[in-house]
């Protein structure tokens, strides 16, 4: 349900925990069962190794995922960028997030 009523994701530092979370809110963009917001990874130098592998693997040696999905994926640093990246959706699509 968490989910489900969510307008984006900030996506912190962790383990297995925080990638099931991460993989499975994803995946329900990807398979439309629930609308798309942004994701939200925080700290490149944490998440860049992952993400590089997910676009070079999945995507361009594979063709598992689809651009558009993650293309909805962003690896920021600070907190200013995260709002940048919640504004910019919001304001593409026309949307009034409820935060």
């Amino acid at each position: 349900m968490f989910v489900k009523y969510s307008q984006g994701f900030v996506v912190m530092p962790g383990g297995f925990g925080t990638l099931d979370e991460f993989f499975e809110a994803l995946t329900l963009i990807q398979t439309h069962k629930i609308d798309k917001f942004p994701l939200i990874l925080v700290g490149s130098e944490f998440w860049t190794g992952l993400w590089k592998w997910v676009k070079g693997t999945l995507l361009e040696a594979n063709n598992n995922v689809s651009k558009e999905d993650l293309d909805l994926v962003h690896v920021v640093d600070t907190s200013d960028e995260v709002l940048q990246v919640l504004n910019d959706f919001y304001n593409k699509y026309n949307l009034s997030p409820n935060f």
